[in-house]
């Protein structure tokens, strides 16, 4: 793809980005169900950060790819670097597993994730924008153009540690208000919750493993933008 091409898509994936962002953080109050959006408001929302990470995302890609049009190559070779760690350790399997786990669990139950109170609140394009689109975005971002891997050992324990900052988030409000950031925690005893949490970091880590092989079966092992 020619570089003006993905920095006008790169563009756009941002704009879209920053605009359901800023739809979904800028519901008002008076219009929230009471048991959603307590201590920690849309911030506790693994979607929520999810959106704020792919604008970021987006935006990094491009300026990457307006450094490469105005020929500042040397500049363009560090936030290349920086687009490339953020796509393949956070965008991509935070985004495939935000899209299929929400839509597996809300199949199955979708008071465990997303109580019917919400409807009257979120409109339907946007829990599409959510949980839906990111993935489509993600799969897109993949087929535009090559992306460079770190070490596999580098690549998993910077997901990892992320992975263990949002689960001591989650912890973190249920000391402080007593209520869980979904009501499927609640159906679990302490074991069983570390199970969970152990199940759902061995998925986003094969979610991290497909990326992987994707890029590498679509562009091969050396062709790097």
């Amino acid at each position: 793809m020619e570089i003006s091409t993905l920095a006008t898509y790169h563009c756009l994936a941002f704009v879209w980005y920053f605009f359901v962002a800023y739809s979904i953080t800028h519901i008002k109050t008076e219009e929230r169900p009471s048991e959603v959006f307590l201590y920690g408001g849309q911030w506790k929302y693994l979607t929520v950060l999810n959106l704020v990470l792919q604008a970021v995302f987006y935006g990094v890609s491009f300026l990457a790819d307006v450094l490469r049009l105005i020929k500042k190559l040397r500049c363009a070779k560090c936030v290349i670097s920086s687009r490339d760690l953020l796509f393949s350790v956070l965008a991509f399997p935070v985004s495939t597993f935000v899209c299929i786990s929400f839509w597996t669990l809300y199949t199955y139950n979708r008071e465990l994730v997303y109580p019917k109170s919400l409807d009257g609140v979120i409109p339907l394009w946007l829990n599409h924008a959510m949980h839906t689109a990111v993935l489509p975005f993600a799969l897109l971002e993949i087929l535009a153009l090559p992306h460079r891997y770190p070490a596999k050992k580098k690549g998993l324990i910077l997901l990892g540690f992320v992975a263990f900052l949002y689960i001591s988030w989650v912890l973190w409000i249920y000391s402080v208000t007593g209520e869980w950031v979904y009501p499927l925690f609640a159906l679990f005893s302490p074991p069983g919750l570390a199970a969970f949490f152990a199940g759902s970091l061995a998925i986003i880590i094969s979610f991290y493993n497909f990326g992987e092989f994707l890029n590498r079966m679509i562009w091969g092992q050396s062709k790097f933008s």
